[in-house]
Parts: structure tokens; sequence; C-alpha cells
């Protein structure tokens, strides 16, 4: 238990909040201790990781393989939607 002695001058109020702030300090030192030694989360940080990566090398190589197809298919959505948007006014 934490005792503090209160000298002359100090009332009641300042004495509970630092006593508040010194539960919220170990509150909070007990809080990050647990997370730090907690590796329950780790296989799912790992797995993001990898598929981050995975994604990362997809960018890079599909843009110059498929990119004629993938603009092909645009090219004729937005034909598509020119065509449709001119029916509908």
């Amino acid at each position: 238990m934490l005792v503090i002695f209160c000298p002359v001058g100090h009332d009641k109020s300042e004495v509970e909040s630092v006593r508040e702030r010194s539960y919220m300090m170990a509150f909070l030192y007990t809080l990050a201790h647990k997370l730090h030694n907690d590796k329950r989360g780790q296989d799912l940080v790992e797995y993001a990781l990898l598929a981050g990566f995975i994604g990362v090398a997809a960018g890079a190589i599909f843009p110059t393989t498929l990119m004629p197809g993938v603009s092909t298919i645009f090219s004729k959505l937005a034909s598509s939607f020119t065509v449709a948007a001119s029916q509908g006014s």
C-alpha cells in the first residue's frame, strides 16, 4: 500500500490525485509488461507480413504481364457505361 504523508498546506484532493496517478502508472506498467511477454499474436503478425510481401511482389510482377488484358477489360467497361449513360438521358 502506498502511504503519502501530507505536509501542511496540502489538501486531501491533492493526495488523492497523486494516489490515482500512481495507480494508473502501476496499471500501465503491468499492461505493458503483459503485452511485451505475450506471444500469442505472433503468428498473426507473421502471416500478415507474408501476405503483404506477396501483395507487393504480385503488384510488381502482374502489371507487366497482365496489363494489356486488364486494360482491354476496363476499356470495354468504360464504353459500356458510356452507351448506357447516353441511352438513359
